[in-house]
């Protein structure tokens, strides 16, 4: 089945003409013309994810044992309850009772965090549109959660279509959106997790700018910085390319001077609203960070604990907190791979947007002490260094391509059922 539905996408995806500028629409009888060139990226992400869904429930519902675990740590009743574990438990709390800000409170010393968690850690977009999803349509929270992951991740996958097609052709697009498909972090795509509807802003957002729609641009930045605090490098990339936009006499006659202030003044509202509103409520201006720091052992340390994560890597030990070897093994090859990444990125010279927050994602992921072995998982928002691979496969033949999906779909799986589950990595 999942060479089958992959073979069939793959052949879907391809149908894109690389040359041309723009997507090239599809035929297909009762799509909306607006729709028909995001056709083939869409069917193609959504049958790579489908694939790796059903080896994830496959693999899950052989072994039995998620019913053993604790429902906030990879079990449940059923195989997909698993999906709504670790960070979807939080969502789901906040959805359903909203936020208890209330002052810290601390714990007694000699443990790994020394205050105790808080639901204000997770920002408030995504388990607004869960509640809103869930008012709307009468399903439960969970199955609310789920649609809102699903279909912003069909949103992102066509806003990476977008953004690539932009630079190197629309068949580049197509192989772009599977890529993201299949990236080793894409288990939480499907999941009670805000990838999915952050990388749906980011990818839409960064089309604006390259567009010059300056507006919608500063509008998607706001509504990011609500929904991960890492939205940071993205405010910061938009706010760059509106300065240097208007820097330039040629910019400003082109796209005046309103639309690009906006932007930069609109951009990081959210998310300084919302890191303002967390510190008033627990009575310590910098209470968000002092939250991440001390219940969740996230905190900016500029790349200490990923040296040392490394170095314990290659000599076979761990002896850091929260080591796990086949996802940290994983994470280090992703980290070697990264400097070759972003050199092939921007040999293609990508808008500036698409530099400054490519970069600014990855000294976040490399510079932050967080759980090594979920680097893929935080490396997926960087979806423009797809770019040169998308760009490269784009030359390879159908049955190429279809052989690559057909492979990595299922691994996609395994990969997430072994993450999500076998470790337990929140």
């Amino acid at each position: 089945m999942a060479t089958a539905a992959s073979s069939a996408a793959a052949d879907s995806a391809v149908s894109g003409d690389r040359d041309a500028g723009q997507p090239r629409a599809v035929r297909l009888p009762g799509v909306p013309d607006g729709l028909r060139p995001y056709a083939a990226p869409l069917l193609l992400y959504g049958a790579a994810k489908l694939v790796g869904t059903v080896v994830f429930a496959i693999l899950l519902m052989a072994s039995g044992d998620y019913r053993e675990k604790d429902p906030r740590f990879g079990g449940g009743a059923h195989w997909w309850d698993v999906l709504a574990t670790w960070d979807g438990w939080w969502y789901l709390q906040v959805a359903e009772k909203g936020y208890e800000p209330g002052p810290l409170r601390h714990l007694a010393p000699g443990g790994v965090f020394t205050v105790e968690q808080n639901s204000v850690a997770f920002f408030p977009l995504y388990p607004g549109l869960i509640r809103g999803t869930s008012e709307v349509t009468g399903l439960g929270l969970y199955g609310s959660g789920i649609l809102v992951s699903v279909l912003a991740s069909f949103v992102a996958a066509a806003g990476i279509h977008a953004v690539v097609s932009l630079l190197a052709g629309a068949r580049a697009g197509t192989v772009a959106a599977g890529l993201w498909a299949v990236a080793p972090g894409a288990g939480v795509e499907w999941a009670v997790y805000s990838e999915s509807v952050f990388v749906a802003i980011a990818a839409w957002c960064c089309y604006c700018v390259m567009k010059g729609r300056w507006v919608a641009a500063g509008l998607l930045a706001f509504a990011a910085g609500l929904n991960r605090p890492t939205a940071a490098a993205l405010i910061g990339a938009v706010g760059l390319a509106a300065l240097v936009t208007l820097a330039r006499r040629d910019s400003r006659r082109e796209h005046g001077v309103v639309g690009p202030v906006y932007a930069m003044i609109a951009a990081p509202l959210g998310l300084l609203a919302y890191v303002v509103w967390v510190g008033l409520g627990m009575g310590e201006p910098t209470a968000y960070f002092t939250l991440q720091r001390e219940a969740w052992a996230h905190f900016f340390d500029y790349g200490a604990h990923t040296l040392d994560v490394l170095g314990n890597t290659a000599i076979g030990e761990h002896d850091y907190v929260f080591a796990f070897s086949v996802p940290d093994l994983l994470a280090v090859q992703l980290v070697l791979a990264l400097p070759f990444l972003i050199a092939l990125m921007l040999r293609r010279r990508p808008p500036l947007v698409l530099v400054a927050y490519t970069l600014a994602s990855v000294v976040s992921v490399l510079g932050t002490q967080q759980i090594f072995g979920n680097t893929s998982r935080y490396l997926l928002p960087c979806f423009p260094l797809l770019l040169a691979p998308a760009a490269a496969m784009a030359r390879l033949s159908r049955p190429f391509l279809t052989v690559f999906f057909a492979t990595a779909a299922p691994a996609s799986g395994w990969y997430a059922h072994y993450v999500l589950f076998e470790l337990g990595v929140p």
